[in-house]
């Protein structure tokens, strides 16, 4: 690989004794120690010499890359990427990168990413992976902006701090994949949100939980799960942790309903993709007592259907309700959704029960 890279507007060079007080700086960051576990904690000047003498050599000698990304105007580090694991006999490599505080929301890492993918390629090299904590949205955000799509879940690929394992989210470019961005089989809402000027929907953050779970463990929204067992509070915790994730790997959008006057959380919804390569996604919506009767579902579901065949593409929504559940049939026939038919015995109930699953369907010409 070649000592400098000069490409998408940053300059990748190797690492220099003037970087040492900047890697310390951007190494010792909370958001870089939180997704970084392999890092040492706390983080010295004396771990950035060793780095920058000793360690990022090594890298290069055996086969990867360690390159510090800066300004090309002033030199100024802004971050680091690199190539690790190589397997030459696959033409294949790692690729990963850490951006300092000082240079977040620039573009950098997604600059950065381009560049040496590039020349990786230009060098034998045929795939590259990328792996990211699944609650680090932000560098699958570089990801898919620097081309690579995702592949799946190294499950517990990485050991953390305290001594249990991590999940990794695996991202993949190949050579000739183009250099990005990915289309998305799930886009992010317009302005971050749907709103009709009385309910508004967003996307599900971590401070939800707590909503959630209370919303979710109702007994009545229990009774029209499948099967009817009330969530675990981690689970629901870990279901907003990752719910950015989620929405950015294509497998659900997950969203809240709020009254769009007072900002007050009124229940949630979600879309996600039936099967692939059909541009089918089926919906589903809960809300909290004080809001029902107030046709805030109904609203929910227009607005769900509307962003669904509209910016995300798809052509055909379903909805599986239990056979018994006539207000959820009610909200559906309102928003234009036609019963398709019922499926006996689909779904699983409790102690080995079966639950039939009663479907509704909706075209984009239906759309009330």
């Amino acid at each position: 690989m070649p000592g400098t890279i000069e490409a998408e507007g940053v300059r990748l060079r190797h690492f220099d004794a003037d970087d040492v007080a900047d890697v310390a700086a951007a190494c010792s960051d909370p958001l870089t120690q939180r997704f970084l576990p392999g890092l040492p904690s706390p983080y010295t000047e004396a771990d950035a010499r060793w780095w920058v003498t000793e360690g990022a050599p090594a890298i290069r000698a055996t086969g990867g890359a360690a390159y510090a990304v800066t300004d090309p105007a002033t030199d100024r580090l802004l971050g680091g990427v690199g190539l690790s694991n190589p397997i030459p006999a696959r033409g294949q490599a790692e690729i990963g990168y850490w951006v300092a505080p000082w240079a977040r929301g620039r573009g950098v890492a997604s600059a950065a990413t381009r560049a040496l993918a590039a020349a990786a390629f230009r060098h034998d090299t045929a795939r590259l992976e990328l792996l990211t904590h699944p609650e680090n949205a932000a560098s699958q955000r570089v990801a898919l902006a620097a081309g690579f799509r995702h592949e799946g879940v190294r499950r517990a690929a990485t050991p953390a701090r305290d001594g249990s394992r991590h999940d990794r989210v695996c991202w993949v470019r190949l050579a000739d994949d183009p250099p990005g961005p990915v289309d998305r089989a799930l886009p992010d809402l317009p302005d971050g949100r749907l709103t009709d000027g009385v309910i508004t929907l967003r996307r599900l953050v971590p401070d939800d939980a707590e909503l959630m779970y209370r919303l979710h463990s109702r007994p009545e929204v229990v009774a029209n799960q499948a099967p009817p067992v009330p969530p675990g509070w981690e689970a629901i915790q870990r279901r907003c942790r990752l719910a950015e994730s989620n929405w950015l790997t294509g497998d659900i959008a997950r969203m809240l309903i709020t009254d769009a006057a007072t900002g007050e959380p009124a229940g949630s919804c979600g879309l996600s993709y039936t099967e692939p390569g059909i541009d089918e996604a089926s919906i589903g919506y809960a809300l909290l007592p004080p809001w029902r009767g107030r046709g805030y579902a109904t609203r929910a579901v227009r607005l769900l259907a509307g962003w669904a065949f509209g910016p995300a593409g798809i052509a055909r929504l379903t909805a599986g309700t239990v056979p018994e559940n006539t207000a959820s049939h009610r909200v559906l026939e309102r928003a234009g959704f036609h019963r398709e038919g019922l499926l006996v015995g689909r779904l699983p109930g409790l102690a080995g029960t079966r639950l039939d699953d009663l479907v509704f369907a909706l075209l984009p010409g239906d759309l009330r």
